[in-house]
């Protein structure tokens, strides 16, 4: 691919994505926990979660396997989609008898199956659904992928819309309207995908190959405990809250920590498409054993500087921000918001070390991280969500994203030699010194309307970054180089 094409799909991914999905997020997900309660939200919050912990049972690595191997042989796509279509709905078989064999055993009865049946049902959609795109973009075919991208969540926008302001119903806004809207919309981008790959493929009929399906797995399996484990001391603060807590706030208290971990998740998501770039990346420039470290330098300033901006200027204006989006249980969440936001910062630093062992091979050491942080999160969550409620599962993340990061950082300069010193440390430390000060005073002069001032704090933070040469364009020019 020429670079110019490969920059222009680039640009395309990333802008439909930060277009629509932080939409969704902060308009359509905070609308709909206004309308239901943040009891009834933080019920599905913590069963989403549940659900999403086990969401590698879905896939068990096939759509990174079948992305590489389409890639590098296109001529197998027929051979290749009639048996991993079979192996991925015998998954989906095994992960429902385990999620609803866990979710017996820890209580859930009722309303709460019924919820976890059809977020189950979303899973699977979500998961087929990357499958798909994994043969489109396999083919090369990255401006319908990136349109694929954000079909499902433009869809979900347009019916969940409808149901919360078409006024299209008299009846208020139930959460089991918020699911089935998914559902919906992940049936209908399945079918479009599923069409576009057929029709590329000529598919005929479905072949079972038990040692293909063995293959596959035996591949993929360090690569799939490493995601069950990552997906779990992410995801599994709420589904402990729910379940530790009194069933009298229990519901609530997940709520009020779904509110807090609304906008960090959005920030990851910004940082995870940086990954997304920085993968390929590495795995190209280690294998042809190219010199890493300008990339590294420049990855590090890149997210420091988007980690440090979004962190301090948040947490100085978390209330009128927290004010302005929830109806219900502000100060609640500005507490546990307090806590949590900083936990980008190292989540930001894993998407550049934890990727680069990765493009390194490095899945063992990648395992044990992530070991550790499921242990210091089930311990810390334990000990304080009894006692500090929601407040309790947002020091357990923080504690835990900071004893990964700081693992994952070691590791990766001890296993690629990577000299401390390359890191812009004094850059860094000037240009926290220029925004905490400035955060804090703008706080004094600040309007009340909160987009101004944060929009003022964003062009401030930029011109700090250049100043302190945390920012500077020779760096952006190593990644067009290696594009």
């Amino acid at each position: 691919m020429k670079q110019k094409d490969f920059v222009f799909n680039l640009c395309l991914l990333l802008f439909l994505n930060l277009l629509i999905k932080p939409f969704w997020i902060l308009a359509i997900d905070v609308g709909v926990q206004n309308q239901v309660g943040v009891a009834a939200y933080g019920m599905y919050f913590a069963i989403f979660n549940f659900t999403f912990m086990f969401n590698i049972l879905l896939d068990m690595g096939t759509t990174n396997f079948n992305n590489r191997n389409i890639a590098r042989n296109t001529q197998l796509l027929d051979k290749h989609l009639s048996s991993i279509i079979i192996l991925r709905l015998l998954l989906a078989a095994g992960y429902f008898i385990i999620v609803f064999a866990i979710a017996l055993c820890i209580g859930y009865r009722g309303q709460m199956l019924k919820i976890l049946f059809w977020t189950a049902i979303n899973q699977f959609l979500n998961t087929f659904m990357l499958y798909l795109r994994s043969n489109i973009s396999a083919l090369l075919m990255f401006k319908t992928d990136s349109v694929l991208s954000v079909l499902d969540r433009l869809l979900m926008i347009l019916f969940c819309g409808m149901l919360l302001w078409g006024n299209i119903t008299k009846q208020p806004f139930q959460i089991e309207w918020f699911i089935y809207s998914q559902t919906a919309a992940y049936s209908i981008a399945v079918l479009v995908a599923l069409c576009i790959v057929l029709y590329k493929s000529h598919l005929r009929q479905l072949h079972w190959n038990m040692p293909f399906f063995l293959m596959i797995l035996k591949k993929s399996l360090p690569f799939a405990l490493l995601t069950m484990l990552m997906a779990c001391y992410n995801r599994i603060d709420s589904v402990m809250i729910e379940r530790l807590l009194p069933d009298s706030i229990a519901a609530e208290q997940a709520g009020i920590y779904a509110s807090a971990f609304r906008l960090l998740d959005a920030l990851v998501m910004i940082a995870y498409l940086f990954s997304v770039i920085l993968l390929p990346l590495f795995s190209k420039m280690l294998k042809a054993k190219d010199d890493i470290h300008p990339i590294i330098r420049t990855s590090f300033s890149l997210l420091y500087f988007f980690a440090i901006s979004a962190t301090v200027i948040l947490l100085c204006y978390k209330e009128p921000i927290l004010s302005f989006l929830y109806n219900e249980h502000v100060n609640a969440s500005v507490q546990v918001f307090s806590l949590l936001i900083p936990g980008i910062i190292p989540i930001a630093f894993t998407y550049i070390f934890g990727t680069l062992l990765t493009a390194n091979g490095s899945m063992k050491l990648l395992n044990f991280t992530a070991a550790v942080g499921i242990i210091v999160n089930i311990i810390i969550n334990l000990i304080l969500i009894p006692k500090m409620q929601a407040r309790g599962a947002a020091v357990a993340s923080l504690c835990t994203q900071s004893v990964v990061s700081i693992l994952q950082f070691a590791i990766a300069l001890h296993e690629l030699k990577v000299p401390i010193k390359i890191m812009p440390w004094l850059s860094c430390l000037i240009f926290t010194l220029l925004l905490i000060p400035t955060s804090i005073f703008s706080t004094r002069i600040a309007t009340q309307h909160i987009i101004y001032p944060l929009c003022l704090m964003a062009i401030a933070a930029t011109l700090f970054g250049f100043a302190s040469g945390l920012l500077n364009l020779k760096g952006f020019k190593h990644f067009r180089q290696r594009a």
